[in-house]
């Protein structure tokens, strides 16, 4: 399909590298691909990994949707040869991705590892991901890029509505800010201290079809994410056994009877049109709404029921604040001032 592809945080693999649409390293708590033995981040295995000519961004991933502020196990029997080369682990043994990141402690520290990363990496764009949890703790992040200068070339916003088999069910169904909650407050944030135009945004969680697109457009988003339609388009059927190593399409094992069930010819073809056809629709729809670019998309544009006899269009229904607003902390809304108030650049934890 000739398009953008986000490694995801297990590391990339000689299948990545082959050439094709620009890839997207992800590197979760685990470090898997510059890991060190202790599973510390190493910075000369990342410099080395990260000059790979495919390799055209970087994305620390503090948090994802389906699971925010929960960790992971890999168990032992899906931990083959193949998967412990390119994780940088021990063969059949289980290997945890924890709940947060042993590389940085506070705001900063996180913006002082953002840019170490982008040094040796050579200056390829490197950004970060999570899932908005406590307000207060993005705000301080805000606060953080607004203090010292140092800020990620971008930030992807997951909502809660992201979904992985392995995430326990709970997390899943409440757990995070939804995508529209989570994105119109990153953008307020960044639009709030003067530094929206600086860095893009990109909105991840249940985004399937044209409108998901043109919404997430029209809310503060730069670009999307997609990944549960493509693994549908690619024979998902979700089946909630992505950590069990018995996916029963073949997708999320390494059972060589199971995974010999996904025929590559066939998939990578569906996929592919599964994404031209939806960024066909965007494109009809944009057409419609009478505009030709994607930044052209505005809150007004998307309606929404609010009740039996009251339509709203967003624009109507959330705020949104006016670049360099929050720094004169004269007209923060109301909605914003409990998470301003809190926020500290030197500290995540909530102080007043």
């Amino acid at each position: 399909g000739d398009f953008a592809h986000n490694t995801g945080e297990g590391g990339v693999s000689s299948y990545h590298l082959k050439g094709g649409g620009d890839l997207i390293w992800q590197i979760g708590t685990g470090y898997f691909g510059c890991r060190s033995k202790e599973g510390n981040f190493d910075p000369e295995l990342f410099q080395k990994q990260a000059s790979h000519e495919h390799i055209k961004m970087i994305e620390l991933k503090i948090s994802q949707g389906a699971k925010p502020g929960h960790g992971g196990i890999l168990p032992a029997k899906k931990v083959t040869a193949e998967i412990a080369k390119i994780r940088g682990v021990e063969q059949g043994k289980s290997v945890d991705s924890p709940p947060y990141h042993k590389a940085f402690n506070t705001p900063i520290e996180l913006l002082e590892l953002i840019v170490k990363m982008r040094e040796l990496s050579g200056n390829k764009p490197v950004g970060f991901k999570l899932c908005i949890g406590k307000p207060h703790e993005f705000m301080a992040i805000c606060k953080a890029m607004h203090q010292t200068g140092m800020r990620p070339d971008y930030i992807c916003i997951d909502g809660g509505e992201g979904g992985t088999g392995a995430a326990p069910l709970e997390f899943s169904n409440h757990i995070g800010s939804p995508l529209t909650e989570g994105l119109i407050f990153a953008h307020n944030c960044l639009l709030g201290f003067g530094l929206r135009d600086k860095i893009k945004i990109i909105a991840s969680g249940r985004v399937f079809t044209g409108f998901g697109l043109v919404k997430s457009l029209a809310l503060g988003a730069d670009l999307c994410y997609s990944s549960r339609a493509m693994m549908l388009a690619l024979g998902c059927i979700q089946a909630l056994k992505c950590n069990s190593n018995d996916c029963p399409t073949g997708v999320a094992t390494q059972v060589k009877h199971l995974y010999q069930g996904l025929s590559v010819t066939d998939k990578k073809t569906r996929v592919a049109n599964f994404h031209q056809e939806t960024i066909a629709s965007l494109g009809h729809m944009m057409a419609a709404i009478g505009i030709s670019n994607p930044s052209d998309l505005k809150p007004e544009h998307i309606m929404r029921r609010i009740s039996l006899t009251e339509v709203k269009s967003y624009q109507e229904l959330y705020d949104f604040v006016e670049p360099g607003q929050f720094l004169t902390q004269k007209s923060i809304p109301n909605q914003y001032k409990i998470a301003f108030e809190y926020a500290q650049a030197d500290r995540f934890q909530a102080t007043r």
